[in-house]
């Protein structure tokens, strides 16, 4: 088998010899398999996938449960800048927002299998963070405007 990394294989690996790379991928729990003209992918052992589904969910509800005892959720709103620095760039009340959103998109991931929520959670928030940041910027974005700016693409 030819591979980049210990810990993948090429697509023609697993199309030659799928039993080795089968043992290969149970014995590490997870073996990414590299494809030249499709992005990669993970084989893994489906019960390690639920284990770690299991996790999201748990760690997910305990977030939830504790948005919901703490009206203030002091402990999450503290360990925001920790885990995002951006957030520096925000409000007290849109790091609130944030927390919120990124509590209820991590939920929708485990309970739902929505992974994407998240990702575009954080990645709105960060723009906003990214133009506040930027006094020219964050002023010309809240000068108010008017008119029709034409149509809107939108790319499905």
């Amino acid at each position: 088998m030819s591979t980049s990394h210990p810990d993948a294989v090429t697509f023609s690996d697993l199309s030659r010899n799928p039993r080795a790379v089968a043992e290969r991928a149970s014995q590490l729990g997870r073996l990414r398999v590299t494809h030249r003209d499709a992005p990669d992918f993970y084989l893994t052992a489906a019960d390690r996938e639920e284990q770690r589904d299991e996790t999201l969910v748990t760690a997910s509800r305990i977030f939830l449960a504790l948005m919901k005892h703490d009206p203030g959720a002091l402990n999450l709103l503290l360990a925001m800048p920790d885990v995002f620095p951006w957030v520096r760039h925000l409000s007290t009340e849109e790091v609130r927002a944030f927390t919120v959103e990124l509590v209820e998109a991590l939920s929708d991931a485990a309970e739902l299998d929505l992974d994407i929520s998240a990702h575009e959670v954080i990645a709105g928030w960060r723009a906003t963070a990214r133009i506040k940041a930027d006094p020219q910027q964050y002023e010309d974005a809240i000068r108010p405007t008017t008119g029709d700016f034409g149509a809107v693409e939108v790319n499905p």
